[in-house]
């Protein structure tokens, strides 16, 4: 990156079901902290990236989402864009608000994620879902998911998000191809459960065990109902700024952006992980920030169910590919372990508000590299790496985005 980026406030509301708050209370909730947390005001603000991924559907809100909630907040005449970008819009609108700062268009830039899933339709809400693969083309999805897990009767399980089917496909051509086995898929659930309990901010915070996980509710094989992220409602902010207004605001707080990159795959076939878009991009991401996954302290990364953390530490590089279920079952991936994934609680526990996501992975690990995630903190955290994806097409995530923050 040529000119460097800060972050320097992050705010977030609890995630959870929140059926009295709608998305502009949501989002004023995580711009206030984030604000609060920058000791700025929204009139210092020189431009807004307003993510939000359901609120069409579900409200019939189609355009302008962002300024409606902005201006109701008090803002006034900056730029505000829309952004959409599946799972992946969190931390989409944060890239876009780095390369606003470090294009010089602006010297302080607002990100947010906003999300309210719980309208008390749930068939509704899982429609929403559905617009997250090629619509014109579900004879695509089924011929892919059969190549990537064979044919599963599933019959007798309960109603789903498609993406849970999406998720055991992949997983079940994991588990084919490297050993990874359906205890360790309930292993990473079991750790990101536990983290959870610490963080006041969790949908879920109920420690449970690995026993207990693979117990739960089946849904498609392997996973259980407890390896999936729930239906969440809640929101996320960054302030992004240049190096004038770090001047001004000293440094104190302040946490470096080594790296952001966005990206989208390519066709490849489906057990080449070498071309897949989480490796490509982490690639860049590792070139672009100066550091390697060897010296990463802390990640959070998309799980919205539990064998996708397995997947992508592989292929963020924090260890080698097959090896992902062995670090989690044994330690290595928890607390107290040489590499903590997800001390937040992870998707599955912390929750999955879509819009909102990426950017509350980004708060998770400026509280970790500023040293006040408390009883969730992990030690010497002094580099930290974010993976939030999103969407189904060809085979992977339709987008991804990478993060590197420098503490």
């Amino acid at each position: 990156m040529s000119e460097p980026v800060w972050i320097a406030g992050a705010g977030m509301t609890a995630f959870g079901v929140h059926p009295d708050r709608g998305v502009r209370d949501l989002a004023r909730e995580a711009v206030t902290g984030a604000l609060d947390d920058a000791g700025l005001t929204l009139g210092e603000v020189e431009a807004a990236f307003y993510g939000n991924t359901a609120q069409g559907a579900l409200e019939g809100q189609l355009m302008v989402g962002g300024q409606i909630a902005l201006r109701a907040l008090g803002a006034r005449r900056i730029p505000v864009f829309n952004v959409e970008n599946a799972c992946a819009t969190g931390a989409t609108a944060l890239h876009l608000a780095v390369n606003h700062v470090r294009a010089g268009a602006a010297e302080i830039a607002l990100a947010v994620g906003v999300e309210r899933m719980n309208v008390g339709d749930r068939a509704r809400t899982m429609k929403v879902f559905e617009g997250g693969y090629d619509v014109s083309a579900p004879e695509e999805l089924s011929r892919v998911l059969a190549e990537l897990g064979g044919d599963v009767d599933d019959s007798a399980v309960g109603s789903r998000s498609v993406f849970m089917d999406i998720y055991a496909a992949m997983a079940r051509s994991h588990m084919a191809a490297f050993g990874t086995t359906q205890r360790q898929i309930a292993a990473v659930a079991a750790k990101n459960h536990q983290h959870a309990v610490h963080n006041e901010k969790a949908h879920y915070r109920v420690a449970m065990t690995v026993e207990e996980v693979l117990a739960g509710r089946a849904l498609s094989y392997p996973l259980t109902v407890p390896m999936c992220s729930p239906t969440t409602d809640g929101a996320a902010a960054a302030v992004v700024i240049g190096s004038r207004a770090l001047a001004r605001l000293g440094s104190r707080r302040s946490v470096r952006v080594l790296a952001s990159v966005v990206g989208t795959g390519d066709t490849r076939a489906l057990g080449d992980h070498d071309r897949a878009i989480t490796r490509l991009l982490a690639q860049r991401a590792w070139e672009q920030s100066g550091v390697g996954p060897e010296d990463v302290n802390v990640a959070e990364v998309h799980d919205a169910t539990a064998f996708a953390e397995i997947v992508q530490t592989e292929l963020l590089g924090l260890c080698a590919m097959g090896e992902g279920g062995h670090a989690a079952e044994s330690g290595v991936t928890s607390l107290g372990g040489r590499l903590p994934v997800n001390p937040s609680g992870g998707l599955e526990s912390k929750g999955h508000p879509l819009g909102a996501t990426g950017l509350a992975q980004v708060y998770e690990l400026v509280t970790q590299l500023r040293g006040e995630a408390g009883a969730r903190q992990v030690a010497g955290a002094r580099i930290a790496v974010a993976e939030n994806g999103g969407g189904f097409l060809a085979g992977e995530e339709a987008v991804a985005a990478i993060t590197v923050l420098g503490g």
